[in-house]
């Protein structure tokens, strides 16, 4: 059986109406998880990004801006320039604004690799996630995708996506982090939790708009708990190359494909047991999860990370505040 973190946000209920305590209680702790959550990130947020991430239906504008306010005059939250935060500095707001310009120049290159990526045999669909999705990117960031391929194809097409970065790329990430896929028969993401949904929503999908849509479906879990959040709206790359794709397909189609599928995830299996074995089953079932139809390769279990430092965030927010945020 997988390993799934199961960490759902706040339950989604019926919305009372405006003015009524009970809504502005649940507003004011949607709110405050919303910048626990990106503080981990040193992630300043301006008022309608509180109101796109807030975990309550259908709060307005002027209500989320209204209570930003109230919890600065209490000394719970920061502004600066117009972003909001927990303990966010100027530096902060220059950094974001930095990462953000950076994000726009290395866009074109992301378009170009996911091209690349969609070229490739059994690939679906191709969004960019991690940072550049949030429209940032550090001065050592990577470009992150996130990949979809046909069902029992996985392992081969993510072994020849490997080996185009090892061999072109010089094994660089920087432009060609492939961390995570999955494949069109299970398009479910396992992991419920505040980072897994927040990670959905914000995927900025390149390629392949029938599978596009049928992601999100699979996935409005993610968009249930945080319902004011839109799917980003970014032109399609075109593979090109399509009777080259095909002609492989058909190659690699029958049993040779299958064989060449479980060798790859055979092998790729025993290499990460031996590289990580110092990782106990739980830890690398969720870090490297390895199955004929998902393959995540986080070795530095990030999304553990952020979830406990999430979880800190909120335990020093409720002694702050004498309230409950669960």
């Amino acid at each position: 059986m997988p390993t799934i973190i199961n960490e759902p946000l706040a339950p989604i209920v019926a919305v009372p109406p405006v003015g009524d305590p009970r809504r502005r209680a649940d507003l004011r702790s949607s709110v405050l998880r919303t910048l626990a959550y990106f503080d981990v990130f040193r992630h300043p947020l301006r008022s309608d990004e509180v109101l796109a991430f807030a975990c309550t239906r259908c709060p307005a504008p002027n209500e989320v801006e209204g209570l930003l306010h109230e919890l600065h005059r209490e000394g719970v939250v920061a502004n600066v320039g117009g972003y909001w935060g927990l303990h966010i500095t100027e530096a902060d707001v220059r950094a974001r604004s930095e990462d953000a310009e950076r994000a726009v120049d290395r866009m074109p290159r992301a378009r170009r690799m996911a091209r690349r990526i969609a070229r490739t045999p059994f690939v679906r669909a191709v969004f960019v996630s991690g940072s550049l999705s949030k429209g940032r990117l550090a001065p050592d960031g990577d470009i992150d995708f996130f990949i979809i391929t046909a069902p029992g194809r996985l392992w081969l097409t993510r072994t020849l996506l490997i080996a185009y970065k090892k061999l072109f790329l010089l094994n660089s990430r920087r432009d060609f982090c492939i961390n995570y896929f999955l494949d069109t028969d299970h398009l479910r993401v396992e992991d419920h939790n505040r980072f897994t949904a927040t990670e959905i929503v914000t995927l900025l999908p390149l390629h392949g708009n029938g599978t596009r849509d049928a992601f999100f479906r699979a996935n409005q879990w993610a968009f249930e708990q945080l319902p004011a959040a839109r799917v980003k709206q970014v032109p399609e790359v075109l593979a090109g190359n399509e009777g080259r794709k095909t002609f492989w397909e058909r190659l690699l189609g029958g049993a040779l494909g299958e064989a060449l599928d479980s060798w790859s995830m055979a092998f790729t299996w025993r290499y990460w047991r031996w590289k990580f074995n110092d990782m106990d089953p739980r830890t690398f079932d969720l870090a490297l999860r390895t199955r004929s139809y998902v393959s995540k390769h986080h070795p530095r279990n990030f999304q553990r990370r952020v979830l406990d430092a999430y979880h800190e965030r909120l335990r020093d927010l409720e002694v702050r505040t004498g309230r409950s945020l669960r």
